[in-house]
């Protein structure tokens, strides 16, 4: 794997997350599943506070401008846009000083590839978990965007 390709990695996987959030009307992010816990907001919201999460552990220094968005803001889309995009990017930059510095993230074990992995497993996790809460709301997603979040090769 090269450096580019682990960065680029990254920027699909974001885009999916975004891709996902912009098929989801701002009148279902209040969806729950059958079992309660977040709300599709608050999902989008928890992806971006683990991020920061991260961050702040890692390289605290990417943070600037960089805000965790409580349950009040997890409703606002154009708000959830804004910080996952910018917690992408700092997530990025994350990846390429630790690829630069000779492949560790501090405060993670093993390497930055497992980090990347890691990443990727989480944020999944809690998109199934968004798919499920608006099915289950009676709002699910399209097929259109059920099949796009797998087309890592055009996002």
């Amino acid at each position: 794997m090269t450096d580019s390709t682990l960065l680029e990695t990254w920027d699909i996987h974001n885009r999916i997350n975004l891709y996902l959030l912009d098929a989801v009307a701002p009148a279902s992010l209040p969806g729950l599943s059958a079992s309660k816990g977040r709300n599709v907001g608050e999902q989008f919201a928890h992806i971006h506070n683990v991020r920061l999460m991260w961050l702040k552990a890692a390289a605290p220094e990417l943070l600037k401008g960089l805000a965790k968005l409580e349950k009040e803001k997890a409703l606002d889309k154009k708000q959830l846009r804004r910080s996952l995009a910018d917690s992408s990017v700092a997530i990025r930059t994350l990846l390429e000083q630790s690829v630069a510095q000779g492949g560790k993230v501090k405060g993670f074990k093993p390497h930055v590839a497992a980090f990347l992995g890691y990443l990727i497993s989480h944020e999944s996790h809690h998109r199934g978990q968004i798919a499920l809460s608006l099915k289950q709301a009676g709002t699910p997603l399209d097929k259109k965007t059920q099949y796009g979040i797998w087309e890592w090769g055009v996002r």
